[in-house]
C-alpha cells in the first residue's frame, strides 16, 4: 500500500475496565483510493495499550503478538464462517464508507484566500520584502509565484510548506526580498488550486508603505470620532441655552 494513505477508524468496541486493566477492540480501513485492491480491513484486539491480536484483510487471517492471543488466533482461524465474515468486511464496510468519504469530502475543495503586505527582511540586505499569505484552501497542493512586469520572478523567493490548520484547511506563506529598479513597476503574486478556474493574481500596491496606510486609518478615524463628539456636544448645549431665563438685575 501506497506510504500516502488516509486511516480512518471505523469502530470502538469492547471497552471493559475493572480494577485499572483495559480491553478494547479498534477497527480500521487504511486506504488510498476507491478501488477494493487499495484498502485494508484491520481490526485489534489490545490489552493495557499492548497489542494481543490483528485481523488484517490482506493477510486473511488472525495473528497473535502475546501468548493468548495466539492461542486465540488458533483457535479463531478453525472456524471458516468467522474468518468469511471478517474477509467481507473489507468490501461491505471500507469500501462502502469509503465511497462515501470521498464524495463527502476528498472531493471536494475550498478556494484560498489571497493576503499580500510588506515587511522589513532580516539582517537589512534587501530594502523590501513582499509576503504573499495563503489561507484556508483544500486540498493541499498549491502553487504560488511571482511576477514582476510580466515576468516570473524567481530571485529572491523563499516560501513555507503547506501548513495545517487542523480543520482541514491548510496555509502557506511566500516571501519575496527585492530593491526596486525604478518607478511604476508591477509585482504580483500568482496562486494557482484545483479550487480555481483560472490563476489568482493579486498585485502589490506600492505606493504607501503598509505601516503608514495604517496610520492614516486611525488617524482618519479618531478625527471623524472627534468631530461627532464634538458636534454632539454643541447640540446638547444649544438646547440646554434655549431652555434658559434670564432675569433682569436691579
Amino acid at each position: 500500500m501506497a506510504s500516502s494513505f488516509l486511516s480512518v477508524s471505523l469502530l470502538f468496541i469492547g471497552l471493559h475496565a475493572a480494577d485499572g486493566f483495559m480491553h478494547y477492540v479498534v477497527s480500521r480501513c487504511d486506504f488510498n483510493s476507491t478501488d477494493l485492491k487499495d484498502i485494508e480491513f484491520i481490526r485489534s484486539y489490545s490489552y493495557n495499550k499492548l497489542e494481543i491480536i490483528r485481523f488484517s484483510s490482506s493477510v486473511g487471517k488472525y495473528v497473535g503478538y502475546t501468548e493468548l492471543g495466539v492461542k486465540n488466533a488458533e483457535n479463531w482461524n478453525k472456524d471458516p464462517s468467522e474468518l468469511a465474515a471478517m474477509r467481507a468486511q473489507k468490501e461491505t464496510v471500507c469500501q462502502h464508507n469509503i465511497k462515501i468519504w470521498y464524495d463527502a469530502a476528498l472531493t471536494k475543495s475550498a478556494e484560498p484566500k489571497v493576503f499580500l503586505s510588506s515587511a522589513t527582511p532580516p539582517g537589512g540586505k534587501h530594502s523590501s520584502m513582499l509576503v504573499c499569505s495563503v489561507f484556508d484552501f483544500y486540498p493541499k497542493n498549491i502553487k504560488v509565484s511571482w511576477i514582476r512586469d510580466g515576468q516570473p520572478e524567481t530571485a529572491g523567493v523563499t516560501s513555507t510548506d503547506e501548513l495545517a490548520d487542523g480543520d482541514w484547511y491548510y496555509q502557506t506563506h511566500s516571501h519575496l526580498e527585492y530593491t526596486p529598479s525604478r518607478s511604476g513597476e508591477k509585482i504580483s503574486c500568482m496562486v494557482e488550486h484545483i479550487s480555481l478556474s483560472k490563476p489568482l493574481v493579486t498585485d502589490w500596491d506600492p505606493s504607501m508603505p503598509e505601516p503608514e496606510r495604517n496610520k492614516i486609518a486611525i488617524g482618519a478615524s479618531g478625527l471623524i470620532l472627534g468631530l461627532t463628539l464634538s458636534l454632539a456636544g454643541f447640540i446638547y448645549y444649544k438646547r440646554k441655552a434655549r431652555g434658559r431665563i434670564l432675569v433682569p438685575s436691579n
